[in-house]
């Protein structure tokens, strides 16, 4: 399937810092760079994968980019299937309203050190500690799986397992349940779901966390080819020499190589 390339530059919905507005063109340029192979782990000529890209900046009014988000992402999916680079969480609640309404209901796999399941988050329902609220309320989700957790209060686990979502800590990679993601499946990362020995660019890091090598081997088992996925919260005011730019490279290439 191709895939198309998205960037949404958008961190007006984060806490505590801003940054991850810079993220996509950083990572878009290592995606293209000489510094690294531009194959897959698979054999993958992302090259020839990726079929076009839409880094358009956003309306910086926040409802107005929630529905830029959505329409772009639309516009990807009638070409096949969109690989988006964040930007804040928040711009995966938009983006799964144009994916719910192509396929339905979606199998997520969502990696990160936080649920996202803030009914609000300092007054913002719409903030990038809520997506995964919303996109509950809006019957955007069949199944959630979380993973890389490590920094969840009790609200969010209460609402959780009112709505079934599956919550495993950084050393529950064993319990993921892999028959659970089947198609249509989503994959959305969150970079702080690393620990931040692998990628320190980051607002809100967590020590604890996956390592490179166990989200590529989360990625290798994916039952299905997902119909779309999303790297987030790459905040390049606080990486140390590219390094999580280059781990986010390396993950939107598998990611482009399941999907195509």
């Amino acid at each position: 399937m191709p895939v198309t390339l998205l960037g949404f530059s958008w961190d007006a919905s984060s806490s505590y810092s801003r940054g991850p507005a810079h993220g996509p063109s950083v990572i878009r340029s290592l995606i293209g760079s000489d510094a690294s192979s531009p194959y897959a782990l698979n054999g993958t000529d992302v090259r020839d994968a990726i079929t076009a890209e839409d880094f358009a900046p956003l309306p910086a009014d926040p409802a107005e980019a929630r529905t830029a988000i959505e329409v772009r992402t639309q516009k990807a999916l009638d070409a096949g299937a969109p690989l988006s680079l964040g930007g804040d969480h928040s711009v995966t609640y938009p983006i799964l309203r144009a994916m719910r309404d192509k396929h339905g209901p979606l199998n997520i796999l969502h990696i990160d050190a936080h649920t996202d399941l803030y009914d609000e988050f300092e007054g913002d329902r719409y903030s990038h500690a809520s997506p995964f609220a919303r996109a509950i309320e809006d019957e955007c989700v069949n199944t959630l799986v979380q993973i890389g957790l490590r920094s969840v209060g009790p609200d969010e686990r209460a609402f959780g397992e009112r709505h079934g979502v599956i919550m495993l800590d950084a050393d529950q990679l064993d319990a993921v349940p892999f028959e659970k993601l089947s198609a249509p499946l989503y994959v959305s990362i969150d970079l702080d779901g690393l620990d931040p020995a692998y990628a320190p660019g980051v607002s809100h890091p967590e020590p604890g966390g996956l390592s490179t090598r166990d989200v590529l081997s989360l990625l290798k088992r994916l039952p299905a080819a997902p119909v779309g996925a999303d790297i987030v919260e790459y905040n390049p005011e606080r990486d140390i020499g590219l390094m999580t730019a280059h781990v986010a490279a390396r993950l939107a290439k598998e990611l482009t190589a399941a999907m195509a």
